[in-house]
């Protein structure tokens, strides 16, 4: 049982849910990545996904595309994040996600990434860009590393396209909420409880639910009809926002409290 399994058999036993915050590597630059990561753990995050900056992200909105390019600028690359990763790993005690397009990880070589990620720490990754029809090979490579390979399903996914999905997906099953990018859209809640409700009778992972939740109330509502809630592109926002590194973690630190305390109410 890796970290993420381990973390949703906790909360679950608990009666909680799990509170995903996603931050785009390198933005505004790595040092404050490597500060803030530890830091949303502390701050109520369970797993904290960590985004690899591309310069042509898929499914991503304006507010991460826009951290992508400043991230990018900065000379951020997957050597260095892997490189941070190891050095936080000791300090974070909930799961660390990576969310890479495959490009990424087709460019390093499938099994050098998997073995370096093992190396770094890393517990899951999500790879937007990846069907079951054509993800044997890294779900294979993720596996022999124990880490735990996670697909994305949408709205409108099938429960035979749910089923495929799922059997290369370890950990939890990535609920896109809307038919769109990050960040925009508002999802409907009793649209997302019968697609989870769906899900779940095709699969026993847990089902976390991203996209469009940019508020303590909307995480609050979606942590009643899902096992997890992501928080994308509002965290992300914050990290735009001008100021000292010692700032900017402090907001964004306020910011998944407020998160945390919603879900939990």
């Amino acid at each position: 049982m890796n970290r993420i399994e381990k973390k949703f058999a906790e909360l679950k036993a608990a009666k909680r849910k799990a509170l995903i915050v996603f931050v785009s590597a390198g933005d505004p630059n790595l040092g404050t990545t490597e500060q803030l990561v530890p830091a949303l753990f502390a701050a109520g995050a369970d797993i904290v996904e960590i985004g690899i900056p591309f310069s042509d992200p898929m499914a991503d909105g304006p507010v991460i595309q826009a951290s992508y390019v400043r991230a990018l600028k900065k000379g951020t690359a997957l050597g260095g994040i892997l490189a941070m990763t190891k050095r936080i790993r000791p300090l974070c005690n909930g799961g660390i996600v990576y969310m890479s397009a495959f490009n990424l990880i087709f460019h390093h070589g499938v099994k050098a990434f998997a073995r370096h990620a093992a190396q770094a720490g890393v517990d899951g990754v999500i790879i937007p860009d990846i069907i079951p029809e054509e993800g044997d090979e890294i779900v294979r490579e993720l596996d022999k590393h124990g880490i735990a390979p996670i697909l994305l399903s949408a709205p409108t996914s099938g429960p035979e396209r749910i089923r495929k999905i799922a059997a290369h997906t370890r950990g939890f099953l990535y609920y896109i909420s809307v038919t769109g990018i990050t960040g925009k859209q508002k999802p409907s809640v009793e649209s997302v409880k019968k697609q989870v409700l769906m899900i779940k009778r095709q699969t026993k992972l847990p089902v976390a639910v991203g996209f469009g939740i940019s508020s303590p109330a909307d995480a609050a509502a979606m942590a009643k009809v899902a096992d997890g809630v992501i928080i994308g592109s509002a965290a992300v926002k914050i990290l735009s926002e001008k100021g000292t590194r010692e700032e900017t973690v402090r907001r964004v630190c306020a910011f998944v409290r407020s998160v945390r305390r919603a879900m939990d109410a």
